[in-house]
């Protein structure tokens, strides 16, 4: 059922994607002819036939919907290549950093909102207050340049700006992940560099999510030390890490969960400032140069695609919530 309503919410996507994609003011024929091309009628008129441009928009609608049923999402206007290989090869970039991003947004931000629930009041739950509320108050494209300018070039403690240095040779590609794949081919070299690169826009990518994590923590948690069973726990003189484990941080987990698939989602959607700012060759770069260009069918590629990321993501949460709570399962 849920996997159907998630079919049927792609679906729905493609014609808001579409619709507002063509609607965006712009000449396509302008953006990618130049300005000599777009003089010359027969070129003007022979863009527009290869297109489809000369179509009514529903019909355009319904061919690139049969053709994306074919697994054909269409050519690039900007590289020229079918669209489907270019996200091919922007989306491992992406999917490495935003993986990195929330396992230290998830580690960081759970934790320091576990620590402010208990110490409520107390001075470690004021200084992580004030932290986190820095942490979501900064714009991200404004804290990618200072962390740029003072840890990469003033101070020189991290290497930014690529996955590898200019020269260096990728690992042989597996999964398209250089830190993964240089580990299974033992090349640990190439793994120190690729990791060490990847730092830098990772904790800015994971800086605004600590903030929003540590906030749902700390309220999810707060929430859940106020039950009758949890004074029983204490009352029974349970270890209070006991009672945090067991009968606090299990029922938080929930409101946990889906803030975390949200911020998830956030992260592989939304690194088009950051891959900018830091040179990050991913799929938010892509993004970025595809609106310039006014390559329509590239970013009709790029909203699908973060579609299908939050409409997985919210189905792989909507199950975990049985695993963590068996009452929503049987219900």
């Amino acid at each position: 059922m849920r996997l159907s309503i998630g079919l049927l919410l792609c679906v729905g996507i493609t014609v808001l994607a579409f619709v507002l994609t063509h609607s965006v003011p712009g000449d396509p024929v302008a953006a990618n002819l130049g300005d000599r091309a777009q003089n010359d009628p027969a070129a003007v008129a022979a863009f527009k036939e290869k297109n489809g441009l000369n179509d009514s928009l529903p019909s355009q609608y319904f061919t690139y919907l049969g053709n994306l049923l074919h697994g054909d999402m269409g050519t690039s206007q900007q590289t020229h290549r079918a669209v489907w290989d270019d996200l091919g090869d922007k989306i491992p970039a992406s999917l490495e950093l935003a993986l990195f991003a929330i396992v230290l947004a998830l580690v960081i931000g759970v934790g320091l909102g576990i620590v402010a629930a208990v110490t409520r009041n107390g001075w470690p739950d004021r200084v992580i207050r004030v932290v986190s509320l820095a942490g979501v108050s900064m714009p991200v494209f404004w804290l990618a340049q200072v962390a740029f300018y003072l840890f990469s070039f003033k101070l020189g403690w991290i290497q930014a700006g690529g996955r590898l240095s200019p020269g260096a040779i990728p690992p042989d590609e597996i999964t398209g992940l250089y830190t993964l794949d240089s580990l299974l081919v033992g090349d640990t070299g190439t793994f120190g560099e690729a990791f060490s690169r990847m730092i830098l826009p990772a904790c800015v990518l994971a800086a605004f999510n600590i903030g929003v994590l540590t906030r749902f923590t700390r309220a999810a948690v707060l929430e859940a030390l106020g039950n009758d069973y949890v004074r029983a726990a204490r009352a029974k003189g349970l270890p209070e890490s006991t009672v945090i484990r067991r009968h606090v941080l299990r029922p938080a987990l929930t409101s946990i969960l889906t803030v975390a698939g949200l911020t998830f989602g956030g992260m592989l959607a939304g690194t088009v400032l950051v891959e900018n700012v830091l040179s990050w060759p991913g799929l938010g770069q892509y993004a970025y140069k595809s609106a310039l260009n006014l390559d329509l069918p590239s970013i009709m590629g790029v909203c699908l695609f973060v579609a299908v990321v939050y409409v997985v993501i919210n189905l792989l949460v909507d199950l975990l919530y049985g695993v963590i709570d068996p009452r929503i399962r049987l219900s």
